[in-house]
Formats: structure tokens, sequence, C-alpha cells
């Protein structure tokens, strides 16, 4: 009897050990891509920089399983131009060993010799930004938006403090994006900037059909109880400092 019964015993204790480990992997978070954002600050024709991103930088990438490469311009077409880029990946752990990877590929090598023998007088850019971006817990993954979304709304919120942006992002995270679910702003991804200029700030990207749809649905997100609730909570005051908004069209290749 008290062998049978340490062994119920011990049998229990081990249940009640795996259902604790199941439900701590049940509770813990999504793994969250991040996103490495590019500005290219053109000086010349954007045809050698185009070429290098078709035939070189983005069929590497994709070899190493980075999809869902975006290019986008502005659709003022600025002068002089500027060419966004979004590359995102697994993890931070992945931007290493891809960016690693991309400096040992014979292919990739080969396929950027016309890119990295251009001359000092032909330069193409005057500089390129770069800014690393962690996906929020609410928004872990892209959404990758329809061919018929081609208005695309980069916004940066900038903050006056490391914990203004913290809070703003958790007002996102803990209704705003479902506020924009319910208006159907077509959000693709959110990301608080982890690496770069202009911090602390976050960037986010919405995709429209046209700008009627988009001036339609930020008219009805405003007007959204919800967010009128929200907007006027003392955890969330003077969590944005600045908002930077920059229309952009996708490039012929741009996988997104």
């Amino acid at each position: 009897m008290e062998r049978r019964a340490f062994v119920q015993k011990s049998i229990l204790t081990t249940a009640a050990i795996a259902g604790a480990g199941l439900a701590s992997a049940q509770k813990r978070p999504a793994s969250k891509e991040v996103y490495e954002f590019r500005v290219y600050h053109m000086r010349r024709s954007l045809k050698p920089l185009d070429n290098f991103f078709s035939s070189a930088l983005i069929p590497a990438l994709n070899k190493m399983g980075v999809t869902n490469v975006g290019v986008f311009r502005e659709t003022s077409l600025s002068e002089p131009a500027k060419i966004y880029m979004l590359i995102p990946y697994a993890s931070f752990e992945d931007f290493g060993k891809v960016t690693t990877a991309l400096n040992n590929d014979a292919d990739f090598l080969k396929a950027s010799t016309e890119y990295n023998n251009i001359p000092v007088d032909q330069s193409l850019y005057e500089r390129f930004d770069s800014s690393l971006l962690l996906a929020f817990d609410g928004h872990p993954k892209m959404v990758v938006p329809s061919k018929d979304q081609k208005l695309f709304e980069l916004r940066v919120y900038e903050g006056y403090s490391e914990d203004a942006v913290k809070r703003k992002v958790k007002m996102f995270n803990q209704g705003e994006i479902d506020i924009f679910k319910d208006v159907k702003l077509p959000s693709e991804f959110y990301g608080e900037n982890s690496a770069g200029k202009d911090m602390p700030a976050l960037t986010y990207m919405a995709a429209y059909n046209n700008m009627e749809e988009r001036d339609a649905v930020w008219k009805n997100f405003s007007a959204h109880p919800e967010w009128q609730k929200m907007s006027k909570l003392p955890e969330y005051a003077n969590t944005v400092s600045k908002i930077r908004k920059t229309f952009l069209e996708r490039l012929p290749y741009s996988q997104l």
C-alpha cells in the first residue's frame, strides 16, 4: 500500500510539474519580429540601386530565409529622392546571423560587383539611415498587404523620454491596435525603435487602397468611443511629442 501510494504521489507530482510547464509555455509571449528600416538619401538616378536591390540584395536575403522585403519611394517624388527599405527578421539573433552571412556569400558578392564598383564621383546617395525596430507584443508578426493596397503611410511617433514611448507602446498593446482593427485601419507592422536616429520613438506602417479610404478610416478612428475614452486616461498623457507622416508607394520589385 505504501509503495502504491508513493507511486501515485509521484505520478501526480510529475503531472503537476508538467502542467505548470505547459501553462508557463502557454503564457510565454509569441516571438516578435525585428525590422531593419533603411532610408536612402539619393544623389543620382535610382537605377543602379534598383538593380542592386532586385538582383543582389533581395535574392540573397530570400535565400537566407528573409522574405517580404519592402522597397518604397515617396508619393510626392521629392527631390532629392528618398528610397525606403523594410527588412523583416525573425529575431535580433537572426538579424546578426544574416548580416554576417551576407558578407561571406559568394553569390551575393558576385551579384553586387557592379554596385560595389561605382566610382566616388558617381556615388548614388549621400548616406542611408538604418533603424532597428522590435515588434509590439500586440502585433508580433508583419501582415503582408494585398496588391490592391497601393498607398502606404509610414508613421513615426517621437517621445520626450524612453518612458513616454514605452507608455505609448503599452497604449497600442492595451487597446489602440484593437481599435485600429475595429475601424479596419490596415496596419502592416508596429515596432519600437531599438537603435537608429531620432530616438526614442516608435514606428508603424499602414496600407490603403487610396487616400479617400485612408481619410475615412482615420476619421472613424478619431470618433471611436473606445479611443475617446482611452486617449483621456492620465497614464497615457504626454506620450507623443511629435508625429511624422510619410506617404509611400511600392517599387515594382518590392515584395510588400
